[in-house]
């Protein structure tokens, strides 16, 4: 069985039930997902399931909850999202019949199944559930997240992960370490952006392209053309505006040299805009092979005097 972050790939009517398909649920002890309605001054989930409401005892609604090693935080933050559960049977609440659900015990199989299955290398659809200014924290199965730290976001350098990412952002990563004694996972995002071959493949000498400004140096300016390929702009602030650019800014760059040997892309800046821009920059193409594992991935062209190597 693969499991999926939670409300991943799942049309909304899906999340509606009749009883009967919750009964097969309950019978075959079979996942369902549904969103969350509220959480209430319990701190119970209550769910949205079409035929019935669901209520999930706090103790229920996250893994960790039980032995204290979770705050309470983890369910409030449920609501509003879709979230998986099992059904464990029904009660009777101010008249009516709600379902009992428990997020906890699916949370649980699909950690033990992925500290049991996943390794090092191993490409995996993940859901960015939120950002630190260190890292970017994905859920990778049914709520269970993984950690991707700043500098394996993508090759081009970043101030901030949410330069890279965004919150319900979908994407893939790469399992970098299962640290299975703390039922850890570390992930990774830059090695599935390309090579710098496949990346400079979209680039030739005397293009004008735009690109996003990352840093400001006094002697010019990182613009990244994709997220794992960026280049070194001369500035002449005299020549554009009596302003130097913002980092999270759009430029617009003359090619003038590509340097494969030295990994290194000479531009020109023509112009740029007075703030961040982002929109279609947070999405991605990815460089998955069929297997969806990676042993190791070569960044760097044959030719480079430098060796940029990831090996899992």
């Amino acid at each position: 069985m693969k499991y999926l972050p939670e409300g991943f790939g799942i049309s909304e009517n899906q999340y509606l039930y009749t009883f009967a398909s919750l009964e097969q649920a309950r019978v075959q002890r079979k996942m369902i997902e549904a969103r969350v309605l509220m959480c209430d001054s319990s701190h119970n989930l209550i769910v949205e399931l079409g035929c019935m409401k669901g209520i999930v005892p706090r103790v229920c609604a996250a893994y960790g909850i039980k032995d204290g090693s979770v705050r309470d935080i983890a369910i409030l933050s449920r609501t509003g999202k879709i979230c998986c559960f099992y059904v464990d049977g029904y009660e009777t609440r101010n008249g009516e019949r709600v379902a009992v659900l428990n997020r906890e015990s699916v949370m649980r199989d699909a950690l033990n199944y992925m500290i049991r299955n996943l390794r090092a290398g191993d490409v995996v659809d993940a859901k960015i559930t939120h950002i630190e200014r260190f890292g970017a924290f994905a859920d990778i199965g049914c709520g269970n997240v993984g950690l991707i730290n700043i500098e394996n976001c993508s090759v081009s350098r970043i101030a901030h992960p949410a330069d890279r990412f965004f919150c319900g952002q979908r994407i893939k990563a790469v399992i970098k370490e299962v640290d299975k004694s703390l039922c850890r996972f570390t992930l990774s995002h830059k090695e599935l952006l390309g090579t710098w071959d496949d990346n400079i493949s979209g680039f030739a000498v005397g293009q004008t392209v735009s690109g996003i400004v990352r840093s400001v140096m006094d002697y010019g300016v990182f613009v990244e053309l994709t997220p794992n390929l960026s280049g070194l702009a001369e500035l002449h602030t005299e020549d554009i505006c009596p302003m130097l650019p913002v980092p999270g800014a759009q430029a617009t760059v003359y090619i003038k040299s590509i340097i494969p040997e030295k990994m290194k892309i000479k531009l020109n800046m023509i112009d740029f805009t007075d703030g961040a821009v982002v929109g279609d920059r947070l999405k991605y193409r990815y460089y998955v092979p069929p297997c969806e594992h990676i042993d190791s991935f070569v960044y760097s062209p044959k030719c480079s005097e430098k060796s940029v190597v990831t090996v899992f």
